[in-house]
């Protein structure tokens, strides 16, 4: 028996797969390893947002707040202490303490901790935007991260398995073959978040606004877009071409790759057909 809360959320995620079951039968004893090495007194874990990690608030020894995280097996999450050491602050969480073995992270506490995702969807525009511009950087030589090619790769290879659920076999190829193509032949490249929207940037007393989460590859800077406007859903769906104007020129991109990105996931990701439809170029 153990003492560790589990949220019902995580339970179900890691559910789906092997690997995850696996991660969560490991989960309670690598808590009780960290709170005892890293000299923790846990709070119950965060619920609403986190799906693929246990997030909690902690004390330190000191009585400094941190955050305590601990992320299952998933592909595109790989390489997030990694990305947040090459951020180191700027404007990502701080990463005071880690362990690779058990993708673990103590993180600086944001306070008040509130998410962007409660502000209006054009101030959420503005932040993540100025957020993105900062965090695209060229990595070191020599660096760790992989391409954005190995993600949409396996996303494609997913969506091929799914052919017999393919909603329009047409579009499905097309966006098949954008997807290969932008990944590509991008004229620029730099180190992505590839999953900031709203929900992973905090409200802070260092800087007014932090991002956590970050699952980073290197890439095209246009595809750091799409997250953000897919979570704009009905704004997205009403008006695409002057959401996606509005939100490239905040980002100074080409907004025709942005469209064509969300284009491309939507059909691959086999997101509802209307949506689809009303992205395709």
């Amino acid at each position: 028996m153990h003492d560790i809360n589990i949220p019902k959320r995580i339970a179900k995620n890691c559910s789906q797969t092997v690997a995850g079951m696996a991660w969560l039968d490991q989960l309670p004893s690598a808590i009780t390893n960290l709170r005892q090495r890293w000299a923790l007194t846990l709070s119950r874990p965060f619920a609403d947002e986190p799906s693929c990690s246990w997030v909690a608030p902690c004390i330190r020894r000191d009585g400094t707040s941190v955050v305590l995280k601990l992320g299952m097996p998933h592909m595109e999450a790989r390489s997030e202490i990694d990305g947040l050491l090459f951020w180191n602050g700027d404007p990502t969480v701080f990463v005071l303490a880690s362990d690779i073995e058990l993708n673990a992270m103590l993180l600086e506490y944001c306070q008040p901790g509130i998410s962007l995702r409660g502000r209006p969807e054009y101030e959420q525009d503005e932040v993540i935007a100025k957020l993105l511009r900062r965090l695209w950087r060229a990595p070191p030589k020599g660096h760790p991260f992989r391409h954005l090619s190995e993600m949409t790769a396996s996303w494609s290879k997913e969506s091929i398995g799914k052919a017999d659920s393919w909603f329009d076999a047409g579009l499905v190829r097309e966006g098949l073959c954008i997807f290969e193509e932008l990944s590509n032949n991008a004229p620029s490249e730099v180190l992505l978040a590839t999953d900031l929207h709203a929900g992973n940037v905090l409200q802070a007393q260092r800087e007014p606004w932090l991002v956590i989460d970050p699952k980073p590859f290197v890439g095209d800077p246009t595809y750091d877009a799409t997250q953000h406007l897919f979570n704009c859903d009905a704004r997205l769906r009403s008006g695409p071409e002057g959401v996606i104007r509005h939100f490239s020129d905040l980002l100074d991109v080409d907004h025709e790759r942005v469209h064509l990105w969300l284009f491309a996931r939507a059909a691959v990701g086999l997101f509802d057909g209307e949506l689809v439809r009303a992205l395709t170029p």
